[in-house]
């Protein structure tokens, strides 16, 4: 799941400041999860917006709407009408679902309503954790299910660093040190022994390092235009 926090009101009116219609949309899948850009925190923004307005007596027209996934187009184009007749369009998405949108709609005005954070799980209610950076070369089969990359402050293969105490990392004592995790999950499956092994340095050309990356499916690609003719 991807988090995010909102961005403070005060950037965002910033942003949007001399446009007459302002669309506010939110993401329905994962920044919906961490009840940052959601439905309900679409129209929050736009009911925020508009009493800012109303304060400072500026008449000009604010809706909202919420997209299922702003990081495909097929959604998107379920809102081209109201993305159309707004103006500037506030989306409420991570940062793949702004750029996707301002590429489809290319003529339009879109601005972030989120900082973007990290990939990670929900530990309970109102708490999300970083997992994974998608680095691109996978090692969770050789850490017991633990990333080093992530859960390590140093991001080590080869760890732990020395520097941890208590099972607490050496860089921030108030999270745990990713290297006990992964002794200790190895320990509960029974697989202690990959301790022994010296992992080789990661392929970092997998990773961002190399530029934007791109995932291909050629089994599925042309499998629309297929389905359409054969109907």
């Amino acid at each position: 799941m991807i988090t995010g926090d909102r961005k403070p009101l005060e950037e965002i009116a910033a942003m949007v400041e001399g446009y007459g219609h302002v669309l506010v949309l939110g993401c329905a899948t994962c920044v919906t999860v961490c009840m940052a850009g959601g439905e309900r925190e679409a129209e929050e923004t736009a009911l925020a917006l508009k009493l800012g307005d109303r304060e400072k007596g500026v008449t000009r027209e604010v809706t909202f709407g919420n997209i299922e996934r702003q990081c495909d187009e097929e959604f998107l184009q379920e809102y081209a009408d109201q993305i159309a007749r707004a103006d500037v369009v506030v989306s409420l998405a991570c940062g793949c679902g702004v750029q996707h949108m301002a590429t489809v709609f290319p003529d339009k005005v879109v601005y972030p309503g989120l900082n973007t954070t990290f990939m990670g799980v929900t530990e309970e209610l109102g708490v999300w954790s970083e997992r994974c950076l998608g680095c691109g070369d996978c090692v969770l089969e050789l850490t017991g299910g633990v990333c080093p990359i992530t859960r390590c402050s140093k991001s080590l293969l080869n760890g732990p660093c020395g520097g941890s105490s208590d099972g607490k990392c050496e860089v921030d004592p108030s999270i745990p040190c990713g290297w006990q995790l992964i002794h200790d999950r190895l320990e509960l499956i029974g697989q202690l022994w990959r301790l022994d092994e010296v992992l080789p340095p990661k392929d970092w050309s997998k990773s961002h390092s190399g530029g934007p990356r791109a995932r291909v499916r050629e089994d599925v690609q042309g499998t629309d235009d297929l389905e359409e003719g054969g109907a």
